[in-house]
């Protein structure tokens, strides 16, 4: 688990409106998301009734459109 070391930035009247995280926190964030985007996008996947059809059938219909 990823151990965050924030800073806030506030408003005048002490409301939080940003926070500073060192490079390293930030990109294993990015990471993070990114992968989690791959598995949502998986997992969509998996949800669909769609056809299975193999690569090669897909390339060609693909290039006919």
């Amino acid at each position: 688990m990823l151990a965050l070391h924030e800073n806030f930035m506030t408003d005048d009247k002490g409301n939080r409106v940003g926070v500073l995280l060192d490079w390293q926190t930030y990109q294993k964030i990015l990471d993070d998301l990114e992968e989690l985007g791959e598995i949502r996008a998986f997992d969509a996947v998996l949800e669909e009734d769609d056809e299975i059809i193999p690569f090669e059938q897909a390339i060609v219909e693909i290039e006919q459109q």
